[in-house]
């Protein structure tokens, strides 16, 4: 998984790693396993992508 570094640094160093997002018609975004392929989350606080995770074509 990605680290968040030393304090006060406000940035995560790495990628998430086995995890995906894409982006429903709604307009939300979901995270995916991508061992599974199971979703594990929508983002609904706002539009916006998660930090760190890729992005699916």
């Amino acid at each position: 998984m990605a680290t968040n570094g030393k304090a006060g640094d406000n940035r995560r160093h790495g990628a998430v790693k086995s995890r995906s997002q894409t982006k429903t018609p709604s307009g939300h975004y979901v995270k995916r396993d991508a061992e599974t392929g199971r979703f594990m989350d929508v983002k609904t606080s706002d539009k916006k992508p998660f930090k760190g995770v890729r992005k699916e074509k």
